[in-house]
C-alpha cells in the first residue's frame, strides 16, 4: 500500500516516526512535508499535496491512503478534503478509525499530533490502514451520494 503522510509544525516528530514505522511494516510511504521545522508554516498546502497524490494513485490504479497530522488534524482533515475525490476522516479512537475504512472508504486520516501518545497515534494509523472498506450497499449508496454533489451539485433522495 502506497501511504502519502503530511503536517505542519505540530506534527513533524509524530511524521517521522509513522514514516519510519509505515516502511517497516513494508509500505511505501510519500513524505510530503515539511522538511524542515518552521513554527510559522501552514498545514493547507503540505496536505493538500498528500490529499492531491493519493487521488492520482487510486486513479491510476494504486491502493493508496493518506495520513494527515497537526495539532489537532480538525484543519488537516478540512484541507484535506477540499481535494476532489478525498473523503478524510478525523480519527481519534481505534474505532473510529475503523469506521471511517468500513462505513465511509475514507481515503485519508486526520490526527492530531498533540492529542495522542505516540503509541496511541500509532494504533490508530495502524487500525486504519488495515481495515478495509466492507463494501455493504448502504455505504456505497450513501458514498455515491457524496461523490455526486461534489461532481454536479445535486443529491438524490
Amino acid at each position: 500500500m502506497r501511504v502519502h503522510i503530511a503536517t505542519d509544525h505540530a506534527g513533524m516528530e509524530l511524521s517521522a516516526h509513522l514514516i519510519e514505522h509505515l516502511r517497516a511494516a513494508g509500505h511505501d510511504v510519500q513524505d510530503h512535508g515539511p522538511q524542515s521545522y518552521d513554527p510559522l508554516d501552514d498545514y493547507p498546502g503540505f496536505c493538500i499535496n498528500a490529499a492531491r497524490a493519493v487521488i492520482e494513485d487510486i486513479d491510476s490504479g494504486l491502493q493508496a491512503l493518506g495520513i494527515v497530522l497537526g495539532g489537532s488534524g480538525n484543519g488537516e482533515q478540512i484541507a484535506a478534503n477540499k481535494v476532489r475525490g478525498i473523503r478524510a476522516a478525523l480519527i481519534w479512537s481505534t474505532a473510529t478509525a475503523k469506521l471511517a475504512r468500513q462505513h465511509n472508504d475514507a481515503n485519508v486520516a486526520a490526527l492530531g499530533g498533540r492529542q495522542h501518545s505516540v503509541a496511541e497515534a500509532t494504533a490508530l494509523v495502524d487500525a486504519f490502514v488495515a481495515e478495509p472498506f466492507s463494501g455493504d450497499e448502504r455505504h456505497v449508496r450513501r458514498i455515491n451520494q457524496i461523490t455526486e454533489y461534489e461532481t454536479t451539485g445535486g443529491i438524490a433522495e
